[in-house]
């Protein structure tokens, strides 16, 4: 496996626990007003971007340590996952220039609470909103079908765990 990918399939419940990080970083940054934690959740974004898991200590700690102690993996296709984590990107890093670099903190909090919301359908309800996006884009031909097989035809699809 080269360093610079990501991985697929992803383990969902993974996926979630990093979104319950992602959620308790936000949430912390918006209730001190300690806009450099947006720094830390913007590379960690990133990380997850370029390696999946590798470069994130979150990522690394969802897949290795927390992922496992919930029961049997759940897998998931991994493309839409990584979209969704350059969304995240996208989103962390707008608050973290509006708020550092611009010292515009309302519209950071907007843009860092837009983020929460959706972290939060992911880890509470195992809705990815950027994996529908996803989606959407795949069906418009936006996205290539060979990007995510699996995504394209269902039939590919793993067979899911039972929890």
């Amino acid at each position: 496996m080269a360093f610079f990918n990501f991985p697929n399939p992803v383990n969902d419940k993974a996926a979630r626990t990093v979104a319950t990080g992602v959620v308790a970083l936000g949430v912390a940054t918006l209730v001190t007003g300690w806009w450099w934690l947006t720094v830390p959740l913007a590379l960690g974004f990133l990380g997850r971007v370029l390696a999946g898991p590798r470069l994130s200590p979150l990522g690394w700690l969802a897949m290795k340590v927390i992922g496992p102690r919930l029961g049997a993996p759940r897998y998931t296709p991994g493309p839409p996952k990584r979209f969704a984590q350059g969304i995240g990107v996208v989103f962390s890093t707008a608050a973290a220039v509006l708020a550092l670099g611009f010292g515009l903190h309302l519209a950071a909090g907007i843009v860092l609470g837009v983020l929460v919301l959706f972290a939060t359908l992911e880890a509470a309800l195992g809705f990815c909103a950027g994996c529908f996006a996803f989606g959407h884009l795949m069906r418009l031909g936006v996205i290539p079908e060979e990007t995510c097989e699996a995504c394209a035809d269902i039939s590919l699809r793993r067979p899911v765990a039972s929890a």
